[in-house]
């Protein structure tokens, strides 16, 4: 059966956070993209959420909670951790933490390592819920592993179709992408996935912060997989002119011709705007009557950093077949 898409009001809401503490899963929106949630604790919750999304086993969930002090119940922050939450939280932010022994997270959850990636989104609909469910989620993005991010209740809708047990409407997300994945294990901060909060943010308050090279095996923090974010049609970068039947996926003012159709991120070339149409326009030029699709390049900038980052991995080889 078809999950219900329900406008998330105080009583979607109620329903929503009581679906969850029986153990079924509930979609619902965060500034960054809409998440597929279950309850943290729950064994069978975070199982199903993984076989909804047909995700990898050893690719760990982000979990969600209200604030600095739900989070520290079931991380160990230092004062370097607790001053970027009180910087960044609520917000596209999430740090990878030692996991504390009693926090009562699925290790399910956290891929079976002795880290977990938190992080309390800034979305009303999504701070509303997590305290009426009483509880850590486990929320990944709310559509099939390695596809593209939904940023519309309507996306999960088609994505999942019954994987959940409702799905709340809240709008569209405002940022559109993930967020950034920083792991404070370690001395020195690491970068494991860029996103709605910058590197240059974060350096004002975490100073040099490192990148990750290559790709970490197990992953350390969701999004790190090299073909993610995949549209089903091939996805060609850094585009200046147009190959037969192909769609365009452009940036700023300059566009070139010969498209069989073109969406525009940015006329402006706002990087914000930009962000946040990524995935929406992607979905709606991924059609069986265009070749592939094209996109423009994107400054390495800022945001920019955190598009790029999601196109490459959207172009990246996949076995997975295209359009069935």
């Amino acid at each position: 059966m078809a999950a219900s898409v329900v406008p998330a009001t105080p009583g979607s809401i109620a329903r929503a956070a009581a679906l969850l503490r029986s153990g079924q899963l509930v979609a619902f929106p965060t500034e960054t993209v809409y998440g597929l949630g279950g309850d943290a604790t729950n064994d069978a919750a975070v199982a199903a959420i993984f076989a909804a999304k047909g995700r990898p086993r050893f690719n760990p969930l982000i979990v969600h909670v209200p604030g600095l002090g739900e989070a520290e119940a079931i991380a160990v922050f230092d004062e370097r951790a607790r001053a970027v939450a009180r910087r960044c939280w609520p917000g596209p932010l999430t740090l990878v933490l030692r996991r504390r022994p009693d926090s009562g997270v699925s290790l399910l959850a956290c891929a079976g390592l002795d880290t977990v990636a938190v992080r309390a989104p800034a979305h009303p609909v999504a701070q509303a819920l997590l305290r009426d469910a009483g509880r850590a989620l486990a929320a990944p993005s709310a559509n099939r592993s390695g596809r593209v991010s939904p940023t519309t209740a309507a996306h999960v809708a088609a994505e999942l179709r019954s994987g959940a047990a409702l799905i709340l409407d809240g709008g569209a997300c405002a940022v559109g992408i993930e967020s950034t994945v920083v792991d404070l294990t370690a001395p020195r901060p690491v970068m494991l996935r860029s996103g709605g909060v910058t590197v240059e943010q974060l350096a004002t308050v975490l100073g040099r912060i490192a990148e990750t090279v290559g790709e970490p095996v197990p992953p350390r923090a969701p999004g790190q997989l090299p073909s993610h974010y995949a549209p089903r049609l091939k996805l060609r970068l850094d585009a200046a002119d147009a190959q037969p039947a192909e769609a365009l996926l452009a940036f700023g003012p300059d566009v070139p011709a010969g498209f069989a159709a073109v969406l525009n991120l940015s006329e402006r070339g706002d990087l914000a705007e930009a962000a946040a149409n990524l995935f929406a326009m992607l979905r709606r030029l991924d059609r069986r009557e265009f070749s592939g699709i094209a996109a423009m390049p994107i400054p390495e900038r800022g945001l920019g950093r955190a598009i790029n980052d999601r196109l490459r991995r959207a172009a990246a080889p996949r076995r997975s077949p295209r359009f069935s």
